[in-house]
């Protein structure tokens, strides 16, 4: 009989990956999508970045501001999603964001973030 490749786990017992000092996350992949638990404080900063990944943001708690697209260009928008609210990012749409307050967000990438997963998520460590 084969393994079976549904995989179960305690969000309290995945680790809890330090990003910077002010962000944290946990990560919990399938073949195609990801799922993260993100903890940012009040004033944490993501930079400017963009991904092949489909994004959704669930704000469970706080608020994050986002600048969507390119400031001066056609679609450049500034947004605030608070608890309660969902926001859909497509691939390759430039976005950054700013904690409000201190804010957990689930994340889900389809495909799964291969930076998150290897380390090499750079844009938020070369500001």
């Amino acid at each position: 009989m084969s393994e079976s490749l549904v995989r179960h786990e305690k969000w309290d017992e995945i680790t809890l990956e330090s990003v910077t000092h002010d962000i944290s996350r946990r990560l919990f992949t399938g073949e195609r999508m990801m799922l993260a638990h993100v903890h940012l404080k009040k004033g944490a900063i993501v930079p400017k970045h963009s991904h092949e990944n489909e994004q959704l943001t669930w704000i469970l708690e706080g608020a994050l501001r986002f600048w969507i697209g390119n400031e001066g260009e056609p679609g450049y928008e500034e947004r605030v999603v608070s608890a309660g609210e969902v926001m859909y990012i497509p691939s390759h749409v430039p976005h950054r964001a700013e904690a409000l307050e201190d804010t957990f967000d689930v994340d889900v990438f389809s495909p799964p973030r291969q930076d998150w997963l290897d380390g090499t998520d750079s844009y938020f460590h070369d500001r």
